[in-house]
């Protein structure tokens, strides 16, 4: 933080303290208030790091190489937390998500918080 007269001035933080603080496990949480809540669900198949010049002249066609492998699993986020893993299937003409691998419930309720 800055004086007035320009200075940078040091601050101190009070220590943490309540149940946000500590490292004791959750009390087991009632979410039946939560159960009906909507939630944005994304699939991540893989990143890449281009610069603009190469993003501008993508066209029909065009092909962007991924950090992942074929056939790896990918991940499944909610909201920005990532939940689980999983991989492409076609089912009845649509596609489909097949989970691999799921993040346990109590990470899940932790990650809410």
């Amino acid at each position: 933080m800055k004086n007035p007269d320009g200075e940078v001035q040091r601050s101190e933080l009070a220590p943490l303290s309540g149940p946000s603080a500590t490292a004791e496990p959750l009390p087991d949480l009632n979410l039946d208030v939560l159960l009906d809540l909507s939630m944005v669900m994304s699939m991540e198949v893989g990143r890449a790091r281009i610069p603009i010049r190469s993003l501008l002249g993508i066209v029909p066609g065009s092909i962007l190489a991924l950090d992942r492998k074929a056939g790896e699993p990918f991940a499944v986020f909610v909201n920005g937390k990532l939940i689980a893993q999983g991989e492409v299937v076609v089912v009845n003409e649509k596609i489909g998500v097949r989970f691999t691998d799921v993040v346990s419930s109590a990470e899940r309720a932790r990650a809410m918080q």
